[in-house]
Formats: C-alpha cells, structure tokens, sequence
C-alpha cells in the first residue's frame, strides 16, 4: 500500500480530515491534520504512551522475575535468612532534611511579568484589619492548646492499659491520625498548590505550562524515601558496634529486649534457644529504628506545612474566612497531633527529645501567625513571589505527608504481623483510616 492508497483509507475512516490551504501529498488532501478535532490519537500522545507502557511493561517484568527466582529458590529448599545487628538513636537533623526539601525553591525561575492590579491586595467589605487582630491572637492561643492536647494525648494515655502500644484500639487510633495525615496531603495541601501556581497572577511561562505542583510533590516523595533510607543506613553503620542508646520503654519493652541482645552477645550463646531469643529482639530494635526515624521525618513535613498555614492565615485580613478557618485549624492540629504523638511514643524516645518534638509541633502554626501578622503590611499572599513560594512549599509538603501516610504509617502498620494476623482487626483499621480521611476531606470545605 503506498502512501496515496493510506491516505485514501484514512479520509473514509476519519471523514472531514481535509486539507487545509492545499495539500502537501494531493491537491485536496494534507498531512497536516488536526487530530484533537475529529477525535484522533495526536502523534505526542502516541510516542508518549508507548514509552509509558514500554517502561511500566519492565517494572512488571521485574517483578514477575523477581517471583519466579523465589519460587526456583523455594523448591531447592534455600531459606536465607539475614540477621543483622541493628541499634541506633537517630539524631534528628530538621536543618538538613529542610534545606533538602528546599533546594528545588532556590532553583525557581523569577517572575518577570508584572502582576496584574487585582492580584496586587485583598479588597472586599470583609477585608478589616483591625477586626482581624483581634481574632488572630485568639487562633494563636486556641491552636497552641490544641496542638499540645492533640500531639501529648497518646504520651500521656500509655498508662492506661487500654491505650498500650501493643493493644488493638491503638493500632486503631493511629489508622484514624493517619487517614487524617493522608486526607491533609490530598485534599489541603496539594489543592491550595495547584490553586497558587496555576494563579492568574503569574506569568503564563511557565507556572501556566507546566504542572510544577504535581512535580515538585513527587520530587519531594522520591527525596523523602531517599532520607527514609539513607538515614537508616547511615545511622546503622554507625551504630553497629553494639552501642545501644537507652530508651524509655516498659519493662519488657523494646529497651530491656535491647539490653539482653547486648547480654547475649557478650555471652557468645550458639545454642538454638539463645539464637531464636536473639533474632526475636534483632527485630525488635530494628522496628525501633524505624519508628524513630519516621517519627523524625513526619515531624519535619507537619511543620513545613504548619509554618505555611500559619503564614497565610497570619498576613490575611478577611474577617469572613479567618472564623471558620481557625477552627478548621484547631480540629486539624489536633487529629495530626494525634498521629505525630504516637509515632513519638512507638518512638520510645528520651523525655527532652519527646518535650523538644512537643514543642517544635505546638509552635510552628502559632509562630507562623505571629510571623504573618508582622509581615502583614508588606506579605500579599496573591502576589506572584508569595504565591510561587508557598504553592512549592505546600507542594513539597504534600508529597511528604502523602509519602509518610502510605508507606511508613499504613502499609508498615497493614503488611505488618499483629494485622496480618487478624482479618477482624484489619477491617476495623480500614475503617478507621477511611473515618479520619473522611473527616478531614470533610473539613476541606472551610479550610
């Protein structure tokens, strides 16, 4: 078939794909053809869905590979089985995972175009700064209490039996903190990013051809897992020397299994009690590091965001939204305070380090109005360096509270053994997770 005879072919399956200004192959007839128009694949969209499906097709692949190795190393009877002593305190770095996050922000281009005149100050007869005053000293005292009484809950119920870590209503409780964490990423601050850098107040090129907001979150997700990683082993390698920190923990708890691996390394045991005892606690302190070290990176995206909440509601001066909006905010704080609480108590911190995360959590969104109200006569959040500064910094901390929700709340909590255990008991985390990811859905609509 030559090119004529397709041509012939592709006007009686796309009838009206005609030429425009003449034909480049016949007098009536053109390559240059608009797809979009008559409902045709365009040729971009062809190229990139078939490296799309060429490049996910190899993950699949790997997969699949990586299964049927396993099943071959199942059937000729190999068990490997690593046990590695792991013990450390990570130290938490807030400086250095911040200046991480925010690389990305020193690297945005400038706006060059002049900002139009409505996009330059808040007008309307809501808009009163005086009356404004007044209700931003109230939000900073009723966010502070309720970000204590939120993220201090869970440390201080521990010595009800009922709230134990190792108790079901727990794990329940922290599946209901993580679907609120969850529904904040998506539905608060993901949303208010793509509102800002999609603003009419910025220059079309390139906040407007671009999607920045969906970029920069899965930038911020991959950097996040790469911190979440990279911490571990650094700090494991570092601690694999048997130096154990001490830890807070009940009798019986992670510190005393702690305590007899270091007994039992001391004492050389090779019989298969000592051996069992000891890979039953090697697992034990390896959870304890993963809950530090997820503890240290949820803390450092809540207060990214807190402090850009804060801000915003700080440098406004509608007295229409502020009402509503602080008592979003105080319901917020405290179911994300609930989360970030127990991430500190599984943490098995010592009591500075536990009252310096407490404090940290408590003050940033306070902070963040105190910071707003005095760059209020000079901060105008729709204009375009505001809206491009915390459209990438809500962005970025929409990928981490998303990444942190999924993966080192949820999936580490539902693929771990006390829920596999139980069907019963994962049906009542799932709707535990949904209740929370739904109320804070829920509270989208004011905040």
């Amino acid at each position: 078939m030559n090119i004529f005879s397709w041509h012939e072919n592709w006007d009686r399956l796309y009838p009206g794909a005609g030429a425009r200004n003449g034909g480049a192959l016949r007098g009536d007839r053109a390559l240059d053809w608009e797809p979009q128009a008559m409902g045709a694949p365009s040729k971009g969209l062809v190229a990139a869905l078939c490296f799309h499906q060429m490049f996910e097709g190899m993950g699949l692949g790997g997969c699949i590979l990586q299964e049927e190795e396993e099943e071959e190393e199942e059937e000729k009877g190999l068990v490997l089985v690593t046990i590695n002593n792991v013990h450390f305190t990570p130290q938490a770095h807030p400086v250095l995972l911040l200046l991480l996050l925010l690389t990305f922000f020193l690297l945005a281009p400038p706006v060059l175009s002049v900002a139009p005149e409505e996009c330059t100050a808040e007008s309307g007869k809501c808009v009163n700064k005086a009356k404004a005053l007044p209700l931003k000293i109230i939000a900073i005292v009723s966010i502070l209490v309720t970000s204590m009484i939120g993220v201090c809950s869970p440390l201080f119920m521990r010595s009800v039996p009922a709230f134990h870590p190792d108790r079901d209503l727990f794990v329940i409780i922290k599946c209901f903190a993580a679907g609120i964490i969850l529904a904040t990423g998506f539905m608060h601050v993901l949303p208010d990013s793509f509102d800002m850098l999609s603003s009419q107040c910025l220059q079309e090129n390139p906040w407007h051809k671009f999607p920045f907001s969906g970029f920069v979150a899965m930038l911020s997700a991959v950097v996040t897992l790469m911190v979440d990683s990279m911490a571990t082993s650094v700090y494991s390698q570092k601690n694999n020397a048997g130096i154990i920190p001490n830890s807070e923990g009940s009798n019986g708890g992670v510190g005393d299994l702690e305590m007899d691996v270091v007994n039992a390394v001391q004492l050389h045991s090779h019989g298969h009690h000592h051996h069992r005892k000891e890979a039953k606690v090697e697992a034990a302190g390896s959870q304890l590091v993963r809950y530090r070290v997820v503890a240290m990176v949820l803390e450092l995206g809540i207060v990214v965001h807190s402090v850009v909440i804060g801000l915003g509601l700080g440098a406004s001066s509608n007295v229409c939204t502020i009402k509503g909006l602080v008592a979003a905010l105080c319901f917020h704080q405290m179911f994300e305070g609930m989360g970030l609480g127990g991430c500190i108590l599984q943490a098995e911190y010592k009591l500075l380090k536990k009252l310096v995360m407490v404090f940290f959590f408590a003050v940033t969104t306070p902070s963040g109005i105190a910071l707003g109200i005095a760059l209020s006569s000079t901060y105008r959040e729709n204009s375009p360096s505001s809206l491009i500064t915390v459209g990438l910094l809500n962005a970025s901390s929409a990928g981490l509270l998303v990444y942190m929700a999924l993966v080192d709340l949820l999936a580490a909590d539902f693929m771990g053994p006390k829920l596999q255990r139980s069907i019963k008991l994962q049906i009542k985390c799932y709707a535990a997770v949904l209740l929370g990811a739904g109320f804070m859905s829920l509270m989208a609509k004011w905040a």
